[in-house]
Protein backbone atom coordinates (compact mmCIF):
# COMPACT_ATOMS: atom_id res chain seq x y z
CA UNK A 1 0.00 0.00 0.00
CA UNK A 2 1.12 3.56 -0.52
CA UNK A 3 0.03 6.92 -0.01
CA UNK A 4 0.79 10.19 -2.16
CA UNK A 5 4.17 7.69 -3.43
CA UNK A 6 5.65 6.53 -0.58
CA UNK A 7 4.73 3.21 1.23
CA UNK A 8 2.73 2.71 4.06
CA UNK A 9 3.59 -0.49 6.20
CA UNK A 10 1.57 -1.66 9.41
CA UNK A 11 2.99 -3.57 12.15
CA UNK A 12 -0.17 -4.01 15.26
CA UNK A 13 -0.58 -0.85 15.90
CA UNK A 14 2.21 1.07 14.34
CA UNK A 15 1.64 2.20 10.79
CA UNK A 16 5.39 3.27 8.69
CA UNK A 17 5.27 6.07 6.27
CA UNK A 18 8.12 6.18 3.81
CA UNK A 19 11.66 5.00 2.70
CA UNK A 20 13.94 3.46 5.41
CA UNK A 21 16.84 4.53 3.13
CA UNK A 22 15.48 8.25 3.39
CA UNK A 23 16.95 10.38 6.22
CA UNK A 24 13.04 10.30 7.56
CA UNK A 25 9.94 8.03 7.95
CA UNK A 26 6.97 9.01 9.25
CA UNK A 27 5.50 6.21 12.08
CA UNK A 28 2.28 6.66 13.41
CA UNK A 29 0.46 4.80 16.47
CA UNK A 30 -2.62 4.19 17.21
CA UNK A 31 -3.32 5.37 20.61
CA UNK A 32 -6.86 4.54 20.86
CA UNK A 33 -10.29 3.05 18.93
CA UNK A 34 -13.67 3.23 19.39
CA UNK A 35 -16.23 1.25 17.27
CA UNK A 36 -18.08 2.71 14.52
CA UNK A 37 -20.82 0.64 12.57
CA UNK A 38 -19.07 -3.19 12.17
CA UNK A 39 -15.41 -1.54 12.14
CA UNK A 40 -13.34 -0.01 14.48
CA UNK A 41 -11.68 3.02 13.59
CA UNK A 42 -8.47 5.37 15.31
CA UNK A 43 -9.40 7.76 17.22
CA UNK A 44 -6.56 8.71 18.90
CA UNK A 45 -2.92 8.89 16.80
CA UNK A 46 0.16 9.64 17.55
CA UNK A 47 2.47 11.11 14.90
CA UNK A 48 6.36 10.85 14.83
CA UNK A 49 8.80 12.16 12.08
CA UNK A 50 11.85 10.08 12.86
CA UNK A 51 15.13 10.28 11.81
CA UNK A 52 16.63 7.21 10.21
CA UNK A 53 20.13 7.41 11.19
CA UNK A 54 21.30 4.80 13.00
CA UNK A 55 23.03 6.86 15.29
CA UNK A 56 20.51 8.34 16.89
CA UNK A 57 18.46 5.38 17.19
CA UNK A 58 19.05 5.12 21.27
CA UNK A 59 19.07 8.87 21.70
CA UNK A 60 16.04 11.24 21.84
CA UNK A 61 17.01 12.93 19.01
CA UNK A 62 15.38 10.47 16.91
CA UNK A 63 12.06 12.29 16.94
CA UNK A 64 12.24 15.52 15.03
CA UNK A 65 8.14 16.02 15.17
CA UNK A 66 5.84 15.06 17.23
CA UNK A 67 1.63 15.68 17.72
CA UNK A 68 -1.35 13.84 17.89
CA UNK A 69 -4.49 13.51 15.67
CA UNK A 70 -7.75 12.25 16.21
CA UNK A 71 -8.12 10.07 13.38
CA UNK A 72 -5.63 8.26 11.23
CA UNK A 73 -6.42 10.03 7.64
CA UNK A 74 -5.38 13.52 9.10
CA UNK A 75 -2.36 11.83 10.93
CA UNK A 76 -1.22 10.66 7.85
CA UNK A 77 -1.81 13.81 6.08
CA UNK A 78 -0.12 15.75 8.53
CA UNK A 79 2.95 13.21 8.45
CA UNK A 80 2.92 13.62 4.47
CA UNK A 81 3.06 17.14 4.88
CA UNK A 82 6.10 16.87 7.43
CA UNK A 83 7.88 13.97 5.50
CA UNK A 84 7.66 16.12 2.30
CA UNK A 85 9.03 18.71 3.55
CA UNK A 86 12.32 16.81 5.16
CA UNK A 87 12.80 14.95 2.18
CA UNK A 88 13.03 18.48 0.06
CA UNK A 89 15.11 20.38 2.71
CA UNK A 90 17.46 16.95 3.09
CA UNK A 91 18.52 17.46 -0.94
Amino acid sequence: MSYKGHPVVRDNSKLYYGEPENPFIVVLTVLESKPQGENVLPSRVLVQLQSTDPKLAMSGDKIAKESERKNLFDALELGSVWLEKQLSEAK
